[in-house]
């Protein structure tokens, strides 16, 4: 039985791979990457000359079934996606998935991932946060941030240069202009920013200054107070149906 590893690469440095990561690729029998040619290149700049097959969402239920076969063959298989951590919104879930039901070892390795740098240096409570990733691009994305409206923890949300935009104004419809907000883009890159502010103010930078690169946009939860004001309040009786009548009778028995 073979292993599968889930190896994380560079999200912008290429000083941000690990030492562990490069033996992996270098020792592996074949490397599943999202695109071969991006892969190709972080394989070339470190001297690595492995065999590649092309893993992405358009073609992962057709890999799959060869990938574990040749897992369940012996071979030790890596798989990489274009930059950060397999399975993160990036190819990667359903063959590990896939590779678990069928009893072969599966092993993440730790490294680089986008939205970790993007909420411990946001400035925002980072002991609680739920990662959204992608929104939907069209159907149910509205949907999707209203039901969010009153969430409590720091959210995390991937998004486009193109709809970067659209998204502020959507979150600072629905939580609110005040919602304190850091938009960060092309993390370990060169040009790496971090846009801090409330959910107004952050939109109006943009709306400004045009939006280039990847993007992270952390915001930060409702307070819970907010929340428990919401909700509805409904008379507690201490007593009630069959409760109150017995407490009635054991009255008139005294």
């Amino acid at each position: 039985m073979g292993t599968l590893y889930l190896v994380p690469t560079p999200v912008g440095n290429l000083e941000d791979i690990t030492a562990r990561a490069l033996r992996i690729l270098r020792e592996c029998d074949l490397i599943l990457a999202e695109d071969t040619r991006t892969s190709g290149n972080l394989l070339r700049h470190f001297d690595i000359h492995k065999p590649m097959v092309s893993y992405h969402k358009f073609n992962e239920h057709q890999t799959v079934t060869r990938v574990v076969e040749r897992l369940m063959g012996g071979e030790i298989i890596a798989v990489v996606s274009d930059a950060g951590t397999p399975g993160i919104s990036d190819p990667g879930f359903l063959v590990a998935r896939e590779a678990v039901k069928a009893g072969v070892e599966v092993i993440t390795l730790p490294g680089a991932t986008a939205f970790v740098p993007a909420l411990v240096s946001s400035g925002l409570p980072c002991d609680r946060f739920c990662f959204e990733g992608f929104l939907p691009q069209k159907k149910g994305r509205q949907t999707r941030i209203e039901a969010l409206k009153n969430e409590s923890r720091t959210m995390i949300f991937y998004e486009s240069p193109h709809r970067v935009v659209k998204a502020l104004q959507q979150f600072a419809e629905i939580f609110g202009e005040e919602r304190q907000c850091s938009a960060c883009r092309e993390i370990s890159k060169l040009h790496e920013e971090s846009v801090r502010g409330t959910l107004a103010e952050v939109l109006a930078h943009f709306m400004d200054n045009e939006p280039r690169g990847e993007f992270v946009i952390v915001v930060a939860g409702r307070d819970e107070a907010e929340v428990q004001e919401d909700k509805p309040q409904t008379e507690q009786s201490p007593e009630s149906g069959k409760e109150k009548h017995f407490s009635k009778y054991r009255n008139k028995q005294l």
